[in-house]
């Protein structure tokens, strides 16, 4: 590898046997006298789509007096509510959407009743109504992170990423109603009938974005060793350092110790679990999952800033759940699985512990949040120049409706959000209409229309 000492590609990347490792920007890839604020604009937004089923207490107003999601003020300078209260360090960055419809997840003609569940992921960024079918002539999406991927990620090497936390099954199957399981699964089309499968390991997703130098068989030794990927590229890590200036030599020391963090992690995952086999809680799960629900969601998020502070890839998509999930999360203090919790019957003593379950999940992704923002990139930080959106295809789940669902956005996404402000739509706004606004303020604005979608939103 040669690097002058004037300028270094945004692509450089340092290998070794079965390792590549994307680097951070740095300013030294500034070309000479480029100012930073031109650097950071000339690189696309970043987008990440999180979503979490059963919908959240408080979302809707019907039976329910306490404001647990919704805020009471509109505009800015809201009250963040209880289920949001993690949320209030990035006020600044925080865009709260209420009141908004999501249609096409609901029944259209009788023989679709019930099937509110096995429909509503793959309506949550596609805003299409899908196929009632259990075969392979499935239809719904596109969804607005492969639009966007489509038009902007195509020259990263990875045009998208998506996750998820629970088991996706198979995608071939049926699952219940009518319907293929295709459509409980992923929350990704690529096209109407293109669904793209979701990764739950996070090994897999570490050798995705690391491990994708040399050959098939060069990488296989590397893991069968168990050694750090940093011993792989130790020669070339340390040449760099030698090349840059002393700030670029402190953020990519930091970001290496972050990779080989995330990598630690992952190995003392495995280990425990090859250990204690006949003890796990996830005894189907891959050896790199771990049984902790808040481990799995940090590890695969803190993934997914790596992917992002590099620009490996600029979409990802996160499923935190499947529909009808018998999860328990003891870190919530709530002992009830998830999906009998979500059907409350509007008993405010029930209401009152979903919302906390609601409130648990959301501080799951605070943390995400702040490493985004404590992470630098160009001119500001990762936060200014990405578009966080979080949200579930269900307002109130203990009658599975699909109206005033709940939504947040996090960051500036390149000064397009500005953050800091409830937007209560007016009643009947499809939520549609927010996934267009982002399209359009993300760059896509030859998107004319997403779903049953009819206009922008004011945020």
């Amino acid at each position: 590898m040669f690097i002058t000492k004037k300028h270094i590609s945004r692509r450089t990347v340092l290998r070794g046997m079965g390792v590549a490792v994307a680097l951070p920007f740095l300013e030294s890839m500034l070309p000479a006298q480029t100012p930073l604020r031109k650097m950071a604009a000339a690189v696309p937004s970043r987008l990440c789509a999180i979503e979490q089923v059963h919908g959240a207490a408080g979302s809707t107003r019907v039976g329910q007096k306490m404001h647990y999601w919704s805020p009471a003020k509109e505009g800015a300078d809201f009250e963040f509510t209880p289920t949001l209260k993690s949320l209030e360090p990035f006020r600044e960055h925080i865009t709260i959407v209420t009141n908004t419809d999501l249609e096409n997840a609901r029944a259209q003609t009788p023989d679709e009743e019930g099937a509110d569940h096995t429909r509503a992921s793959a309506v949550f960024l596609t805003a299409a109504h899908p196929k009632k079918t259990e075969g392979a002539d499935y239809y719904c999406g596109p969804s607005i992170d492969q639009v966007y991927a489509q038009r902007f990620g195509q020259d990263t090497p990875l045009p998208s990423l998506q996750l998820s936390i629970e088991s996706a099954g198979s995608l071939s199957a049926a699952c219940g109603y009518g319907y293929s399981c295709v459509y409980t699964d992923t929350i990704s089309w690529s096209s109407p009938t293109t669904p793209l499968p979701m990764e739950r390991n996070p090994r897999v997703t570490f050798e995705r974005l690391f491990g994708g130098g040399g050959t098939a068989e060069e990488r296989a030794t590397r893991l069968r060793e168990d050694r750090s990927i940093l011993d792989r590229i130790g020669r070339s890590a340390a040449r760099l350092q030698k090349e840059v200036g002393p700030n670029d030599r402190t953020r990519l020391g930091s970001y290496l110790e972050n990779v080989r963090e995330v990598e630690r992690r992952i190995q003392k995952i495995e280990q425990y679990n090859v250990a204690n086999a006949g003890e796990r809680q996830l005894p189907d799960a891959p050896i790199g999952v771990p049984d902790s629900y808040a481990e799995h969601v940090s590890l695969m998020l803190d993934l997914q800033v790596l992917a992002f502070m590099t620009d490996t890839t600029r979409v990802s998509t996160f499923k935190l759940a499947r529909d009808v999930s018998s999860a328990v999360y003891p870190e919530s203090g709530v002992s009830t699985p998830f999906h009998a919790a979500s059907h409350h019957g509007q008993n405010p003593q029930n209401i009152a512990k979903f919302a906390k379950l609601n409130q648990y999940h959301v501080s799951t992704v605070a943390p995400f949040i702040e490493k985004l923002k404590n992470t630098p990139d160009g001119d500001g930080s990762l936060l200014d120049h990405t578009l966080v959106v979080y949200g579930s295809p269900m307002g109130d789940s203990h009658v599975h409706e699909h109206r005033r669902v709940p939504m947040f956005l996090a960051g500036h996404a390149n000064g397009q959000i500005k953050g800091n402000f409830h937007l209560k739509c007016p009643e009947g706004t499809p939520m549609a209409n927010l996934l267009l606004t982002i399209l359009h303020r993300l760059g896509a604005e030859d998107v004319d229309t997403i779903g049953d979608s009819t206009g922008e939103l004011a945020i």
